[in-house]
Parts: structure tokens; C-alpha cells; sequence
């Protein structure tokens, strides 16, 4: 289950097909085709209906003693305590505490700790420029300002197979994860994703 959380709240909570609908009906369009009788089709049809000849095939390439592994949760990879900043937090104090806590990104949180965007070093490095790990030019921009939001949010039971399905399709390095009451609970980072994988027992991905 995922939850996207804005400047105003949370603004959608659902699954992650949901999510997706909800956030690209501007860029999706269908791709359409014309059939042997002359009539239009909708290319995906075809995708979501392959030839049972196809399903065969696929399955005959499997292997027979093909190991599933059980499914990994958000709240059992989640990185804790969190690190976070506030969204009135200087560009500069916010690379500061990145650079010190040794992470690319962090949940940004408002005055009342509600989780309302993240930033990143790449967001930071619009405002400031730094030379050696130090700040050495300060365009003196808040953390709201160059902050991505909304926020995607996964709960703490989340398969982690969707936890990155969901970063690959927002093009994002982590996801926050929150409890039922909204409060911040950890982080998911593709570092604790791969280290998921890896893990003993291993972590099938055909399923």
C-alpha cells in the first residue's frame, strides 16, 4: 500500500496500479493499430492478452525446481532512526546534514513533523555549490524551495518488489515509510532493496 503526501497532507492512498493510474493520465496515451478487418485496437490489448502459445513458451523456459522465496517487507529492510529535514532548513544546512549522516537524500518534514517531500543532493546543488564537501556558495534558498513534492510513501508491510517498482517509476533513489497514524517510521533506499536481495534466503523475483 502506498500514501503521496504534499505540502497539504496526504493526498492519495492506494495501491500502487491506483497510484499509477492517478499519476500519468496527462503522459499516457494509447497507441493505437488497425486490425486485418479495419478496425482500431488498443496496442495494450494485446500486451495484457498474450497467445497462450506465448504463456507456454515463457513457462517452458523456467527452470522446474525454481525456488520462491518468502516476501520481504518495507519494515524489515527499513533504514532507522530516519534522517530527515525541516522544510524551513537552509539548502546549506540541509547538504551539511547529508554530508555528515552520509546519505544522498532525506524525508522533509514541516513544523509539526509531518512528512511532506524529500530532498535530495541533486535538488540541493540547484541553490548551492560546493567544493570538497564544503559549501562555498550560498544562493541562501530554502529546503521548500528545491524539495521534491509530493512524496511517495510505502506502509511498513509493502512488498519490497513494489517498493522498487514504485522508485523506478517516480525515478527516485528512496522511499519514505510511514505508519497508519502518518508518522515517519524509516526509509527504504535502493541500498536496503539490494541488500534485501542478497540476503540468505534469497529472494526470488519471479514471483
Amino acid at each position: 500500500m502506498f500514501s503521496v503526501y504534499g505540502v497539504t497532507g496526504q493526498v492519495f492512498t492506494g495501491t500502487l496500479e491506483a497510484m499509477d493510474r492517478v499519476h500519468r493520465l496527462a503522459r499516457a496515451r494509447s497507441v493505437r493499430a488497425i486490425d486485418q478487418d479495419g478496425d482500431e485496437f488498443g496496442v495494450e490489448a494485446v500486451v495484457a492478452h498474450p497467445s497462450q502459445e506465448a504463456v507456454r513458451a515463457y513457462r517452458n523456459m523456467l527452470p522446474e525446481d525454481l525456488e520462491r522465496g518468502p516476501l520481504v517487507h518495507a519494515g524489515q529492510v527499513m533504514s532507522r532512526p530516519v534522517v530527515t529535514v525541516r522544510d524551513d532548513a537552509t539548502a546549506a544546512e540541509a547538504w551539511r546534514i547529508l554530508h555528515e549522516q552520509h546519505v544522498r537524500q532525506a524525508p522533509v518534514l514541516d513544523a509539526g513533523g509531518n512528512l511532506i517531500g524529500i530532498v535530495s543532493e541533486r535538488d540541493l546543488l540547484t541553490a548551492i555549490d560546493v567544493d570538497g564537501g564544503e559549501v562555498i556558495e550560498n544562493l541562501r534558498r530554502r529546503v521548500r524551495d528545491v524539495m521534491t513534492t509530493p512524496v511517495v510513501a510505502a506502509a511498513p508491510v509493502t512488498d519490497i518488489r513494489r517498493v522498487a517498482a514504485a522508485m523506478l517509476t517516480g525515478g527516485v533513489d528512496g522511499v519514505p515509510v510511514v505508519g497508519e497514524d502518518d508518522q515517519l517510521l524509516g526509509f527504504v533506499s535502493r541500498s536496503d532493496v539490494l541488500r534485501a536481495v542478497i540476503q540468505d534466503p534469497p529472494l526470488s523475483l519471479w514471483r
